[in-house]
């Protein structure tokens, strides 16, 4: 028999087997389990793998011999500005990360040797954004590493050489303040699905879908809805509601998991009373068309700053799967994957006061907080970073359980109406007059890492910590969770128990995400060292220690003997 006819059997068989396992959600193709345990070697996602669990099934390094982890590389970006954001990638051996100012590396994953690295000509006004210097991410397929840029462009660049493949203008910054790519669009086959930064700035939000092998634009999704009913007047125009953070690619159901930020001006609601959609939204879009499959709208007329960007986690339980999602508002939105039906809301945050609670059968919210009382203040709970910041967690298919962490503070706030003709590029639409964080009106301000069961909220166990952890976590096959703090240290902790095993110094805070990955069956931990971001200067006043932290940035690389 030939090679050919062997190869139409297996396509035949193949495709016969994909219609098989798509029939059944609990096919082994299509449940999360088999997706989060695949290509075990490599980190080719954001999120490793598209239901963003953040867990590599690696066992090399497990509970018996993390003690023993040493450094193996680190390698430098060179600029510091801003930390490291990004959680790095790694295929066949190559590891891949983005630093500050759109530099991106090459590495062989083994050594630290850099293979190539590339950097783009920013547009001078790149500078002069709010946002300047901050990147969270790359995405990468098709023989292609893509980066959205802080000049408000998608890039291609050759995945083994280094060299710009193809490089498209989306937005000017100039007419668009904070229209840029502070996140790096997600790869949903052959679209590169994402939308742009400054949700707090006097903008209308866009979500773009841009050919992956060409460049080409292919249809623009806006979200700030055309209704009067939803936005009164002009108040859509200026809206905000961005899809800042990185979304997720489901291929079992060809569909964009995103997340909508808040609308704007964040506190000053008085203008646009109405529930102002797609602000605090998850979005399931088609990638092809922009389309609209279902949206979920977790906080109607939000005037909190209760971005819904963060990850789109996915279980299973039993012949559904479900979409576990944290709002910055404090509580966790646990959906039907299908079409957004709600199977229960559960609140992560221990101090809330913008809303009394949440029906987990149909997300209406009882005793929600109207317009602030112009001229006073008024406390919140969360504040405007939210119980965590866009920093995700991690899930364990082992142990069942999500580990997040999480922070107690609220602000208090005096709201304002803004003149839109007067704030410039790097001003923001906030619409206060004061804004500050404290601590919660009965309790200090305070912070955690939390075990727990994603579905249901039972926590398991729960870490202390001083200052808030704003880096991703990762959770492994060997029984572990990492998770790196503001000080600098690198921590790992029994899955089941959390009792710390070992932990490391690498100089400077943990912003960005742990990764681990395998390179001729040596395992290795791979930690983005560099405090940076936004989030410090915001949280300072309730969390006074973040003043005394050292800034920095290196990709500190751990492995076994």
């Amino acid at each position: 028999m030939g090679l050919d006819v062997l190869r139409r059997l297996a396509l035949a068989s193949g495709t016969a087997l994909a219609v098989l396992c798509g029939a059944a959600l609990s096919s082994r193709a299509a449940d999360s389990l088999t997706a989060g345990n695949a290509n075990p070697n490599d980190w080719p996602e954001y999120h490793r793998t598209w239901n963003a669990w953040r867990y590599s099934p690696l066992e090399e390094v497990n509970t018996k011999n993390v003690q023993k982890l040493h450094v193996a590389w680190i390698h430098q970006p060179g600029d510091i500005t801003s930390g490291l954001l990004s959680t790095p990638l790694v295929a066949d051996g190559v590891f891949y990360y983005v630093a500050a100012n759109d530099n991106v590396f090459a590495l062989n994953g083994a050594t630290g040797e850099t293979i190539w690295h590339y950097q783009p000509k920013l547009a001078p006004v790149a500078s002069q954004s709010f946002y300047a210097s901050q990147i969270r991410n790359i995405s990468m397929g098709h023989g292609f590493v893509y980066l959205g840029t802080l000049d408000g462009r998608v890039v291609a660049i050759d995945q083994k050489t280094g060299k710009e493949a193809w490089s498209t203008q989306l937005t000017d910054l100039k007419k668009c303040y904070g229209c840029l790519f502070s996140s790096t669009p997600v790869l949903a086959g052959d679209v590169l699905v994402g939308g742009t930064t400054g949700g707090d700035q006097p903008i209308a939000g866009q979500i773009f879908g841009v050919d992956a092998l060409t460049g080409k634009l292919l249809w623009t999704l806006k979200t700030t809805k055309d209704d009067p009913k939803s936005w009164p007047g002009d108040t859509g125009a200026v809206g905000g509601s961005t899809a800042w953070n990185v979304g997720t690619y489901d291929p079992t159901s060809d569909t964009v998991f995103i997340g909508v930020g808040n609308a704007a001006p964040d506190f000053y609601w008085n203008d646009r009373h109405g529930d102002n959609l797609y602000a605090a939204t998850v979005l399931a879009l088609d990638p092809k068309t922009g389309n609209i499959k279902w949206h979920r709208q977790e906080v109607p007329g939000d005037h909190y700053d209760y971005d819904a960007v963060y990850e789109a986690l996915v279980v299973d339980e039993g012949k559904r799967q479900l979409i576990v999602h944290l709002s910055k508002s404090g509580f966790v939105f646990v959906m039907d994957k299908a079409d957004g039906k709600l199977a229960n809301v559960w609140p992560l945050a221990q101090n809330y006061n913008w809303v009394k609670s949440i029906d987990p059968k149909t997300g209406e919210l009882a005793g929600q907080v109207g317009d602030y009382p112009l001229g006073k203040e008024t406390v919140v709970c969360p504040y405007l970073l939210g119980v965590r910041s866009w920093n995700p967690g991690a899930y364990n298919p082992k142990t069942k359980l999500w580990y997040t962490n999480a922070m107690e503070a609220c602000e208090t706030l005096i709201p304002a109406k803004q003149d839109v003709s007067k704030i410039g590029i790097a001003g923001l639409y906030l619409g206060v007059e004061k804004l500050e964080a404290v601590k919660p009106p009965d309790a200090p301000a305070s912070a955690r890492l939390d075990a727990r069961d994603p579905i249901t909220g039972k926590l398991k166990w729960s870490v202390p910590y001083s200052i808030p952890g704003l880096g991703g976590v990762l959770t492994t096959g060997g029984g572990l969770v990492f998770n790196g703090d503001p000080q600098g240290l690198v921590h790992a902790y029994d899955a089941e128990n959390g009792k710390e095993l070992w932990h490391f110094n690498v100089g400077s805070g943990v912003r960005a995400g742990i990764i681990s990955y395998a390179v001729n069956g040596k395992q290795y931990i791979a930690v983005p060292a560099g405090w940076g971001s936004l989030a410090p200067g915001f949280m300072a006043s309730a969390f006074p220690e973040v003043g005394k932290l050292q800034g920095g940035a290196a990709m500190v690389v751990f492995a076994l003997d």
